[in-house]
């Protein structure tokens, strides 16, 4: 099938977070879709935050944030965090808020999955911060770890899809990373240089 130009205004499929934080001692929540794997060892992710808004000032003040991730059922509270600022906005009460060995990056108890990071970058960029933290802790639902592992199914993560700003919850098995491809990898070494 023929492309066709669509613009740039186009994002890949985001999972969608709460990145807490701490401001004037108070627990603050905002809902951040541009979240991502940054770093294998130390483990680290790096959250894109709009300089414009009340979080990054925590974040710089304390060199700490949380990353959690809210299940399907949260999409109401999840959507709220980022409808309302804490500039304006109490929104330590809309969580049942517990704190780990950083003590002041607040994380979400209703979450399945909830992370605790220490700041160890900031990348100031035309219109966004992006934030890189080291983690410090990960805590997880007991229902949520099967064989040690988390099990994203029983997580229920959501993901937000742009421009078209909509929540999405996740589909099913395509196949297993490092593996599904591996028959092309056999394929390409039988066939010798012609088949690259």
């Amino acid at each position: 099938m023929e492309k066709q130009q669509i613009g740039q205004n186009f994002f890949i499929p985001m999972p969608v977070v709460l990145v807490g934080t701490q401001i004037d001692k108070k627990a603050n929540f905002m809902a951040v879709g541009w979240c991502t794997r940054a770093n294998a060892n130390p483990p680290m992710i790096a959250c894109g935050i709009g300089s414009y808004h009340h979080t990054p000032k925590g974040i710089e003040k304390t060199g700490t944030f949380s990353v959690n991730i809210p299940s399907s059922d949260m999409v109401e509270k999840t959507d709220y965090c980022g409808l309302v600022s804490g500039k304006n906005t109490d929104k330590s009460r809309v969580f049942d808020v517990f704190y780990g060995s950083l003590n002041t990056a607040p994380m979400i108890r209703e979450c399945p999955v909830t992370i605790e990071c220490r700041l160890v970058k900031t990348v100031p960029l035309p219109t966004n911060i992006l934030f890189i933290g080291e983690i410090a802790g990960v805590y997880a639902d007991g229902r949520v770890v099967k064989d040690g592992k988390p099990d994203f199914q029983a997580i229920d993560p959501l993901f937000l899809t742009m421009p078209d700003n909509r929540y999405w919850m996740l589909g099913r098995h395509a196949g297993d990373a490092w593996s599904a491809g591996k028959k092309l990898v056999e394929q390409s070494r039988t066939s010798g240089p012609e088949g690259h």
